[in-house]
């Protein structure tokens, strides 16, 4: 999930620039996203254990619209082999 160079710090935003690999001349995204398997470097913890967002109050807005049992989220979860999210842990 791209974002815009705005919200990066160097640009007065709130993600930190180290975090951040640029795609275009005016996108970014969380570096680690496009690896296989992706991780975002900013996440903490086991994927499907107990993880976490390390810079959750200053993630970039892709991040800020992700919702618990959403589309894109029931396919992140597909990505790492989870199943979809059950009402019960929402």
């Amino acid at each position: 999930m791209d974002f815009s160079g705005h919200e990066l710090q160097a640009a007065g935003g709130s993600v930190p620039d180290g975090l951040a690999v640029e795609v275009t001349a005016s996108t970014w995204r969380m570096r680690g996203t496009d690896h296989s398997p992706p991780r975002c470097a900013a996440l903490t913890g086991k994927v499907g254990e107990r993880a976490a967002c390390g810079i959750y109050e200053w993630r970039p807005n892709p991040c800020r619209e992700l919702e618990p049992a959403s589309d894109a989220c029931e396919r992140a979860r597909a990505r790492h082999g989870l199943s979809p999210l059950a009402p019960r842990m929402l």
